[in-house]
C-alpha cells in the first residue's frame, strides 16, 4: 500500500483544473492538470470526473518520481461554480465520495486566490477575471462572501461584463442612441470589420464566435487610455465595483479600521492597467485607507494547498516550502 500525502489540493476553474499532492513539510509530490470544471453545464458527476483526471495525473507523477502515493489525509478543493453554500455542500459530498482523502473541504475558488496572497488566513480578496467575486476570511473561521452569480446577484463587471458593456455602448454610439465613442470604431476593427453593424451581425450569426468577445477587454482599456470618455467611464465603474465589494467584506469582518491585506487577482486586475490601478488607489484611499493592496499572480492551486495545510495544522515552514515551489 502506498503512502498518503498530507493534502490533495485542487483548483478548478472554467477553463482548467490543477491538482497537487503536498507532503506535511510543504513538498509537492506530484501535480496534474485537466480541463475546465463546469457542473452547471456538464452536471456534478461529469464535472468531478474532470477533477479525477487531474488527480490521476498527480498520483501518476508522484509515483513516477518514486513516491508511491495512494491518496491524501485531506482534500482541499477550491472550485469555480461553488458560489452558494448549498453548492459547496453538494460538491463536498461528490468529491469526498471519490475516496481521495480521509476528509474533504470544498470552497469557492476565490478563497484560494485570497489564501495565496496572505501570510495567514486573514484578509479580503477581489477577483476580476471572466466575472467578479469577493471573499474575506479570519483565522477563527469567519468569512464574508457574495453569491457572485451575475446580474441577478447584483454583480457588475469582470471580463465578460466589461466586454458586454463596451459592445452596448459602441452599438448605441454608432446608431445615435448613445454618446459618441471611439469604441464604435475600435471594437469592430479588432476583428477586421468596418462598423458595429457588421460586428453585431457577425456575433449574432456566429461568424465571430461569441466567446471571442473577451478579446475586446484590452481594446476597451486601450480606448480609455487614449482619452475616450465612454470607455473611461467603464474603467472607472469597474474600479468602483471592486472597491464596493472590498469595503463591504471588510466591514462585515470588522476589518475596515485595521491594517489588512486586500488581495487582487484575476486577469483584469493582474494586467495592471494604469488607469484602473490609479482609480483603485484613489477610491481605496477614500473608503478603505488601511487596506494594503497585493496583486496575486501565483497559481490558485497554491492557495488551495495552503488552505489544506492550515486545516492539517502544518507550520509556517511548510507554507514557505510550498510558496517557494509556486513562486508565491
Amino acid at each position: 500500500m502506498g503512502l498518503r500525502a498530507a493534502v490533495l489540493a485542487l483548483d478548478a476553474g472554467n477553463s482548467k483544473t490543477d491538482a497537487a499532492l503536498v507532503a506535511a513539510d510543504g513538498t509537492v509530490l506530484g501535480t496534474g492538470r485537466a480541463g475546465g470544471f463546469q457542473p452547471p453545464v456538464a452536471g456534478v458527476a461529469a464535472a468531478v470526473d474532470v477533477l479525477a483526471e487531474a488527480v490521476g495525473g498527480a498520483l501518476a507523477a508522484a509515483r513516477a518520481a518514486g513516491t508511491p502515493v495512494d491518496g491524501a489525509e485531506h482534500v482541499s478543493a477550491a472550485l469555480a461554480n461553488a458560489d452558494l453554500p448549498v453548492e459547496e455542500a453538494e460538491l463536498t459530498a461528490a468529491v469526498h465520495a471519490r475516496g481521495w482523502g480521509r476528509t474533504t473541504e470544498v470552497r469557492n475558488d476565490t478563497f484560494a486566490v485570497l489564501r495565496a496572497g496572505v501570510d495567514e488566513p486573514r484578509g479580503v480578496a477581489v477577483v476580476c477575471g471572466a466575472g467578479i467575486n469577493c471573499v474575506g476570511m479570519l483565522p477563527d473561521g469567519r468569512t464574508a462572501r457574495f453569491p457572485a452569480i451575475g446580474k441577478i446577484s447584483g454583480d457588475w463587471g469582470g471580463g465578460g461584463g466589461l466586454a458586454d458593456e463596451a459592445l452596448w455602448c459602441a452599438a448605441r454610439a454608432e446608431d445615435g442612441r448613445g454618446e459618441a465613442s471611439a469604441l464604435a470604431r475600435e471594437l469592430p476593427a479588432h476583428f477586421g470589420l468596418g462598423s458595429m453593424r457588421e460586428l453585431i451581425e457577425a456575433l449574432h450569426l456566429g461568424r465571430v464566435p461569441f466567446a471571442r468577445r473577451h478579446e475586446l477587454v484590452p481594446v476597451l482599456f486601450a480606448t480609455s487610455a487614449a482619452g475616450d470618455p465612454v470607455a473611461r467611464s467603464l474603467v472607472r465603474r469597474q474600479a468602483e465595483e471592486v472597491v464596493a465589494m472590498a469595503v463591504v467584506a471588510l466591514r462585515r469582518l470588522e476589518l475596515l479600521d485595521e491594517v489588512v491585506p486586500l488581495v487582487l487577482g484575476g486577469s483584469v486586475l493582474a494586467a495592471r492597467h494604469p488607469q484602473l490601478d490609479t482609480d483603485l488607489t484613489e477610491l481605496l484611499a477614500l473608503r478603505a485607507p488601511k487596506a494594503v493592496v497585493r496583486v496575486v499572480t501565483a497559481p490558485p492551486v497554491l492557495g488551495a494547498a495552503l488552505l489544506g495545510l492550515d486545516r492539517t495544522g502544518a507550520g509556517p515552514g511548510a507554507a514557505g516550502v510550498l510558496r517557494a515551489r509556486y513562486g508565491g
